[in-house]
C-alpha cells in the first residue's frame, strides 16, 4: 500500500526545517522519500518527492512521533539537500576535511608504498570525501570537477555553468589517497603516475545514474585529475525549440536538419553546446521510419531508438572506419561526432553526395569558418559546395538568476561593445548573488547562435575560393545575424548580461 501529498511545502519551509528526531538517519529518510518537516498538535507533516510513499514507512514515522502523518508534496533536489544537512553525520565535504587531521608532514606520493596507498585509498573517511566531493559537485549543477596538486597542497574546483568556482579542498598530505581512490573507483593503474590515464566510473547519485569520465595528468606536483560529469537525466537532451534560438533561426536551422541529404555543421569550442543541438535536430527530425545512426567520441548521452558507435581506436574503431562500415548499414541520417582529419571529411561529403543526411561538428570560431575548415582538410570546394546546406556556430552564455536578478543600468562602453545604438538600451537584467545562484548572479545557460544557410550565390562565392572574410562578409549582407547580435537580442530581453556576451564573443 501506499500513500499520495495533498498538499505542497514550498522550498524556504524545506530549507528551514529541523530535525525532529534523533532515531532518524540520512540513509533511511532518502530510501524512503521522507523528510519530517513540522511538528503539529494532531499530526507531523512530512515532505515527499515520490508521487507515492511506502504505507509502512509512513506507519513507523506515525508511531515514532506518537501523532498521524499528514504527507507535503516537495522538489527532490532541496529535501534530499535538507535531509544530508539535518541527518547525516559529517553531512558535506567541508565538514568532513574539517573533521581530517592535518596529518603528518607525509612522504612525496612517488614515495609512499604502493599497499600504503591502497589501504588509505579504502578507508573509510577517504570514501566518504571523494563521494561528498561528487555528490556536492552534482549539486551545483557543475559539468567537471578539477583537483589539481601544488606546493601548498591541493586545490579542487567546480566547473559551473561553464566558470570554475573554488571549493574546499582536502588536507594535502591526503591528495595521494583522493587520487588513488578515484583511480580504483575509475578502473586506473594506481602505481602508474608517469603517463596520463582515461578511465570511467559508474554511479548512482540522488537515485539517478551518473557516469563520471576521469582523466589524469602527470604534474610537477603529482597528478591532476578532471571529472567530466555526465548526468544521464538532466543534461544532453533538449528540444530544439529549448535552445534558446530566435524565432528565424529556429526555423531555418529546422528546414535545413530536415532536408533529405546534404551536411548539417554545428561549430564552436569545446564545451560550447555542438552535441546537445545535434541531438536536438535528431529528435526533431526523427520519426521511426528512418536508420539514424551516429559515431561519437565518447558517446556521452543514449538517444533511445538510435544505434550509437564509441569510437575506440585502442582496438581500430575510428571515425573514419566506423564511418565506413556505417555507410553498409542503409542509413538515412548520419550523425558524426566530430570531423577532425581529411579522411573523415572525405567519407562524410561522399555520404552526403550519395543521398545521405549528415550532422556533424568542426572547431572553428564562426560559421563561414567552418567551409575554409574544409577546405584545409582536403574537400574540394566543388564538394564543399554541392553538400553543406547549412552552418551553425555556437556559444553559451550564462543566465540572469531569477531570485536575484534585477534592473541595473548599462555602461557606455558596454553598449559599444554590443553594437547598440545610444540610447536604444537603458537597462538590463543583472543578478545581485544569492544561495540559489551560489553568489555569481548566474543560474543555467542558454546558447546564442550564427546560422549561415547556403544559398547559390555562396555556392559560387565558394567556387571562387573566397576566404572566410569574404564569406562572411557575404553571409551577412544577406542576413546572417552574428554571434554578438544574437547576444544583444538576449540582453534586450533580460536573460543575460552585456559582460557575458562580450566573455563569449568577438566583434
Amino acid at each position: 500500500m501506499t500513500a499520495a501529498a495533498r498538499i505542497r511545502a514550498t522550498p524556504a519551509e524545506v530549507a528551514a526545517c529541523t530535525r525532529l528526531s534523533e532515531a532518524l538517519t540520512a540513509e533511511y529518510l532518502e530510501e524512503h522519500a521522507v523528510l519530517p518537516l513540522a511538528l503539529r498538535t494532531d499530526a507531523v507533516v512530512v515532505a515527499t518527492w515520490r508521487e507515492r510513499v511506502d504505507v509502512h514507512a509512513l506507519d513507523a514515522l506515525e508511531h515514532l512521533f506518537g501523532r498521524a502523518v499528514e504527507l507535503a508534496a516537495c522538489g527532490e533536489d532541496e529535501a534530499r539537500a535538507a535531509i544530508r544537512r539535518v541527518y547525516a553525520d559529517e553531512a558535506t565535504a567541508q565538514s568532513v576535511i574539517a573533521g581530517l587531521d592535518a596529518g603528518p608532514g607525509g612522504a612525496a606520493e612517488s614515495e609512499r608504498a604502493l599497499d600504503d596507498l591502497v589501504h588509505q585509498a579504502n578507508e573509510a573517511p577517504v570514501v566518504r570525501l571523494v563521494n561528498l566531493l561528487l555528490l556536492e559537485a552534482l549539486e551545483a549543477r557543475a559539468s567537471d570537477v578539477h583537483l589539481e596538486g601544488y606546493a601548498h597542497g591541493l586545490r579542487v574546483r567546480y566547473r559551473v555553468d561553464g566558470v570554475l568556482q573554488d571549493v574546499s579542498a582536502p588536507p594535502a598530505h591526503l591528495m595521494p589517497a583522493v587520487v588513488s581512490r578515484l583511480k580504483i573507483m575509475a578502473e586506473l593503474d594506481i602505481a602508474e603516475r608517469r603517463v596520463p590515464q582515461d578511465g570511467r566510473i559508474r554511479l548512482r547519485l540522488q537515485d539517478r545514474p551518473v557516469d563520471v569520465r576521469v582523466s589524469t595528468l602527470p604534474t610537477l606536483r603529482g597528478e591532476s585529475l578532471v571529472l567530466r560529469l555526465l548526468d544521464k537525466e538532466r543534461g544532453g537532451r533538449v528540444a530544439l525549440s529549448g535552445l534558446g534560438m530566435s524565432a528565424e533561426t529556429l526555423a531555418a536551422f529546422a528546414r535545413a536538419v530536415s532536408r533529405p541529404h546534404g551536411i548539417v555543421l554545428a561549430t564552436g569550442p569545446t564545451g560550447s553546446g555542438k552535441t546537445t543541438s545535434l541531438y536536438a535536430a535528431v529528435d526533431h527530425i526523427r520519426t521511426g521510419r528512418e536508420k539514424i545512426l551516429t559515431v561519437e567520441d565518447p558517446v556521452e548521452y543514449e538517444l533511445e531508438g538510435v544505434p550509437q558507435v564509441q569510437i575506440n581506436e585502442r582496438v581500430g574503431v575510428t571515425f573514419p572506419t566506423a564511418l565506413r562500415a556505417l555507410l553498409r548499414q542503409d542509413p538515412d541520417v548520419l550523425l558524426v561526432g566530430e570531423i577532425r582529419d581529411e579522411e573523415t571529411a572525405e567519407i562524410a561529403t561522399h555520404a552526403a553526395l550519395t543521398g545521405h543526411l549528415v550532422l556533424s561538428t568542426l572547431h572553428t570560431n564562426d560559421a563561414p569558418g567552418a567551409l575554409t575548415r574544409l577546405f584545409d582538410l582536403g574537400v574540394a570546394p566543388y564538394l564543399v559546395a554541392s553538400t553543406v546546406e547549412a552552418v551553425l556556430a555556437q556559444r553559451l552564455v550564462r543566465t540572469c538568476c531569477a531570485e536575484c536578478g534585477d534592473a541595473a543600468p548599462v555602461t557606455a562602453s558596454e553598449l559599444a561593445g554590443l553594437g547598440a545604438e545610444p540610447g536604444t538600451l537603458d537597462r538590463v537584467v543583472r543578478g545581485r548573488g544569492c544561495e540559489s545562484c551560489r553568489g555569481t548572479g548566474y543560474r543555467g545557460r542558454t546558447g546564442i547562435y550564427e546560422l549561415l544557410v547556403m544559398d547559390d550565390e555562396l555556392r559560387g562565392e565558394l567556387h571562387l575560393h573566397r576566404d572566410a572574410g569574404r564569406l562572411r562578409q557575404e553571409a551577412m549582407r544577406k542576413g546572417m545575424r552574428t554571434l554578438r547580435a544574437d547576444g544583444l537580442r538576449l540582453v534586450r530581453e533580460g536573460v543575460t548580461t552585456p559582460e557575458e556576451i562580450l566573455r563569449v564573443t568577438r566583434a
